[in-house]
């Protein structure tokens, strides 16, 4: 994992849910409030700040999520470094290929329609590997985000009613609208599932918080330059693979400036991303406008929407099969369990063989586990788990294998 400009050295760990919905465009970047924080319902271990560097005032974590909640910087600008490493076996490329095939359906870089600068096919390269973002904001309306690559670079711009994704490597546009003249949604926005930020971790983080998490503060930290308290956050239950979520919060702002994540079975972070530089200064205006560059594809988000396949799986495909998806347990174990309708578990025959050969070779990254509902394979990563019974059934969570398995058998 490449360093953040910060001493803190603790370890931490979250698990995120699947979401879904349309997103207005100012919540790709703008470091708003965070919502929904009731420090009444949250089972807060009391602890104050230990002594460190830098010598802050000593606050509770209760008062420090509030701080947190009530942070309502508009303006700000900076480089962000992100590092993800769920610990995936390496496929040879196959991941890729089959992200890019699901993520974005025919046009990000394929044959089909579309445009390879749709940022909800771009960004889900920020799922895994490191990266370097620069971000800036300017209020609800201007918001700005740059994925730095070798020799290229990925902008995705809101300005006012309009958004632009920009690929500088395929020399591609997208646009889109946030709004017509009633205030209301005028064209589809593209959706940022994909957190990018501190603060975008940090939220899902604390949405987390129950009465089966351990909430502390861990002491303070210098991120990009800036005073910071640690904010930590366990899982109280046994079972989870999360170990501890550390967000760094910048003491005058409540900014979330640096989150990290390790998992339970310890070892380098899941997931690290902090701001390397920051400041709280409102952006020049021209950060944000934007023009497509002569010879420049331009594809409008009406137009995308019309390809058939576009960011979608096909119809009776993986979309169909999670209609039926059911979240049993609670807290830190919740396990997302639904029928995949296959009845067959991993592909075991075909009839020129090709289909078995995928499946055996699947089937070599997982563990064969069986149990009161049979068998199945439990394929691993680092944070989320995920078994596939022999009769079609999936249950996925940030839990252990046994966990996993305990579940399938109680579902008989």
């Amino acid at each position: 994992m490449a360093p953040i400009d910060s001493d803190d050295n603790r370890t931490a760990g979250e698990g995120e849910e699947l979401r879904a919905g349309r997103r207005k465009a100012a919540r790709y970047v703008v470091p708003v409030a965070v919502m929904g924080v009731a420090a009444a319902t949250i089972g807060l271990v009391p602890a104050l700040a230990d002594s460190g560097d830098p010598d802050l005032p000593k606050v509770t974590a209760e008062q420090l999520i509030e701080k947190i909640a009530k942070s309502d910087v508009q303006q700000m600008s900076g480089t962000v470094r992100i590092n993800t490493d769920l610990g995936l076996p390496d496929l040879g490329g196959l991941e890729s290929g089959l992200m890019s095939g699901m993520s974005a359906g025919p046009g990000a870089g394929g044959d089909g329609e579309g445009s390879a600068a749709d940022p909800s096919a771009k960004l889900t390269e920020l799922v895994s590997g490191s990266h370097t973002l620069r971000v800036a904001a300017d209020g609800p309306d201007r918001q700005k985000l740059s994925l730095l690559e070798n020799a290229a670079e990925y902008s995705l711009i809101h300005n006012g009613d309009d958004v632009w994704g920009y690929d500088s490597k395929s020399n591609e546009v997208y646009h889109s609208t946030t709004s017509g003249s009633d205030g209301r949604p005028e064209k589809d926005v593209p959706e940022k599932d994909v957190p990018a930020t501190p603060k975008d971790f940090a939220d899902q983080a604390l949405k987390a918080v129950d009465d089966t998490t351990s909430v502390t503060v861990g002491g303070t930290a210098q991120v990009a330059g800036r005073d910071a308290y640690r904010l930590v956050v366990e899982p109280k239950q046994d079972g989870s693979t999360v170990g501890a979520i550390t967000v760094a919060v910048d003491a005058e702002t409540g900014t979330p400036l640096k989150f990290t994540l390790t998992p339970a079975s310890g070892g380098a972070a899941v997931v690290d991303v902090g701001f390397t530089e920051v400041s709280f200064a409102k952006p020049d205006a021209s950060t944000f406008d934007f023009t497509p560059p002569e010879g420049a594809k331009v594809t409008e988000a009406d137009e995308s929407a019309k390809a058939p396949e576009h960011g979608r799986p096909a119809e009776g495909g993986l979309a169909e099969g999670l209609d039926g998806l059911k979240v049993v347990g609670e807290g830190w174990n919740a396990i997302a369990t639904f029928d995949t309708g296959a009845g067959g578990g991993l592909p075991t025959a075909s009839p020129d063989g090709d289909l078995g050969a995928l499946g055996g070779f699947l089937g070599s990254f997982g563990d064969q586990v069986k149990g009161d509902f049979g068998s199945g394979t439990v394929f691993k990563t680092r944070l989320v788990n995920a078994l596939i019974t022999d009769d079609g059934k999936v249950y996925a969570g940030a839990v252990t294998k046994d966990a996993l398995v305990k579940a399938a058998d109680a579902a008989q």
